[in-house]
Parts: C-alpha cells; sequence; structure tokens
C-alpha cells in the first residue's frame, strides 16, 4: 500500500482514478469495513484500485486543541489495518486552516476530481464534509448527476444484537472498560502503539522496570492497573504484562503516563515501538504510605494480571 501525506497537489497518476472511500475512519472499525468490502468489490468490477481518503490531525483535533484526546487509532495503526484490508493507496491529507475553509463544492472540485480524480466514491450515509459541514451526501449526489464520478452511499451497519458500529459507541465502551465488547464492533482487540521512551526509571529500582509509552493522543481509559498483551517491534507473538495508566498519585506525575511491566523480559527496548492490548483493569490507582506497600501491591498486581492472562 502508498501512503501519500499532504501533497494533495501532486498525486502521482498511479494513485489517481481509485474507488475511493472518504472519512475519517478512526477505529477502522466494522462499520468503516463494510464501506471498504463495497468499494473493494467495485474496484474490482472496475479493475480500478482501491483507495481511502482521510485527514490528519482527525478535524476534531483540529477545531478542539485542548479537548480530551479521543482517538481511536493515528495514523500506523490505521495504516497497518487498512494495508491489512486491501487497500491501495492511503490519503492522507493535512487537514489545516486552508483546507477546513473549502466547501463542500470545493472539496469535490479540487480534491476529488482535479487531485485524486476519483473514479468512483463510497461514503456512509450520514458523511458530511467541507466548511461548516456544508458537503452532504446530496452534494455528493449532485456531483455524480453531473458526471464528475460514480458514488455509492452505505447505509449504517449494525451488529447482530442491533449496536450501531461507531466510532462514538466503542468510545464509551474502553471508557467503561468493556474491552470484548469494544472489539466485536471494531472487528479486533483495541491496541495503543507507540515509541518506548525514557522514564524517571523508578521502576528499575523497585525491581519492576517498566516500558513508558506517550499515548497523549489516544482516547483515555479510566486510569489503573491493567493486565495487557504487549507486541514489541520485530516479533510476532504478543507477549503479557501489567500496566499502569495514570499521574502515579505518589510520585505526582505532570502528565498521565502510560507505563508496561512485561513479564519474563530484561532486553533494552528504548525507541522501539510497542502496541499495549488493554485486557482487562485490575485496580484503580491507589495512594501508599510507602514503598514497601507499593512493591507488595504491584506483586499482587502482577500475580493478578498472570492470571487473567492465562484464563484467555
Amino acid at each position: 500500500m502508498t501512503v501519500l501525506h499532504n501533497n494533495r497537489d501532486q498525486i502521482p497518476a498511479a494513485a489517481q482514478g481509485c474507488v475511493l472511500v472518504v472519512g475519517n475512519l478512526d477505529g477502522v472499525h466494522l462499520g468503516h469495513r463494510a464501506l471498504i468490502e463495497k468499494a473493494r468489490r467495485l474496484a474490482e468490477e472496475m479493475r480500478a484500485p482501491l483507495g481511502v481518503l482521510t485527514f490528519e490531525p482527525h478535524p476534531r483535533q483540529f477545531f478542539q486543541p485542548g479537548a480530551e484526546p479521543f482517538r481511536l487509532t493515528l495514523l500506523p495503526m490505521k495504516q497497518r489495518l487498512l494495508a491489512e484490508l486491501g487497500v491501495d493507496h492511503l490519503f492522507a491529507f493535512a487537514f489545516d486552516l486552508e483546507f477546513s475553509r473549502l466547501s463542500g463544492e470545493e472539496f469535490i472540485d479540487r480534491i476529488l476530481v482535479q487531485s485524486l480524480k476519483a473514479r468512483h466514491i463510497v461514503v456512509g450515509e450520514d458523511f458530511s464534509f467541507g466548511r461548516a459541514r456544508s458537503g452532504t451526501t446530496a452534494t455528493l449526489q449532485a456531483a455524480r448527476d453531473a458526471g464528475k464520478f460514480g458514488l455509492d452511499i452505505v447505509a449504517q451497519v449494525a451488529s447482530p444484537a442491533g449496536q450501531i458500529y461507531s466510532s462514538s459507541a466503542i468510545r464509551e465502551l474502553l471508557q467503561q472498560e468493556k474491552f470484548a465488547e469494544a472489539a466485536a464492533l471494531l472487528g479486533w482487540p483495541w491496541q495503543m502503539e507507540a515509541p518506548v521512551v525514557h522514564g524517571d526509571k523508578r521502576g528499575r529500582t523497585l525491581g519492576f522496570p517498566t516500558a513508558n509509552q506517550d499515548m497523549a493522543e489516544y482516547l483515555r481509559i479510566p486510569y489503573g492497573v491493567y493486565a495487557v498483551k504487549v507486541l514489541l517491534e520485530g516479533e510476532t507473538f504478543w507477549r503479557g504484562g501489567a500496566a499502569n495508566f495514570g499521574i502515579r498519585p505518589m510520585f505526582k506525575s505532570a502528565t498521565p503516563i502510560f507505563e508496561t511491566f512485561i513479564f519474563d523480559f530484561a532486553e533494552d527496548i528504548y525507541g522501539k515501538t510497542m502496541r499495549v492490548q488493554p485486557v482487562q483493569r485490575l485496580r484503580p490507582e491507589l495512594s501508599f504510605a510507602g514503598l514497601p506497600e507499593l512493591m507488595a501491591q504491584m506483586k499482587d498486581d502482577c500475580i493478578k494480571a498472570k492470571a487473567v492472562l492465562k484464563s484467555l
């Protein structure tokens, strides 16, 4: 899969003429996958490449820069998931001030027609775009009727239980620690991904060296200790661990930290990318009278985390 960032005025000819899915696709959940599957079938029939147009940062981040983090997938994870679904070209265009000022019609003419030369567009029925969300599926239908491209508008898809597949519903489930239910809507177990960075190395002195990651852009799940699975860069198997997410009341962290103690592991992985899958929250963050109490609790957390992971 080719990935094109930000150069929306210089699209290679080989990447033009796609059957194109357009949307933020945060989570690449089963609703998004219905769009991609529809587009994939059309692309095969038309002998055209399959493309996805999305935006970075997410428009919500652009318009509300100080809001609570909400992302389910950042671009690297989104790239991986879309590649697995057979997408040929991912267009991750910069959502900046200039882009935000495009009207719905300008978005169609400048982006979809002139830059991408899209052959066919596939969107969900609730899709909106352009300045003040002035563009709707009706705007796209008018462009189709004018012969600018083909168009399919896909109705919302629901689970067998009647739950609409939506990023908002998945966020709610994750914040309620309902990881299995969220996975059922996503179509994959939710994970976060980031490089391992240097921390204060306090865990090492306590006998629990942790891999620290900056997850600031991701949806903020409840603070606490979790049983987790981790996948290290360069490996193909998931390891077990116990992770703490929060501000560590004893040490008063200025910002939330995600730190993972990987079981039976002692290698230097600073700078490597690590994927973390929360499986179950074991307890909330706690304050302790001193380090002995903290260490005793950490040992108990690891025992419980291993038991959770063994039961899977």
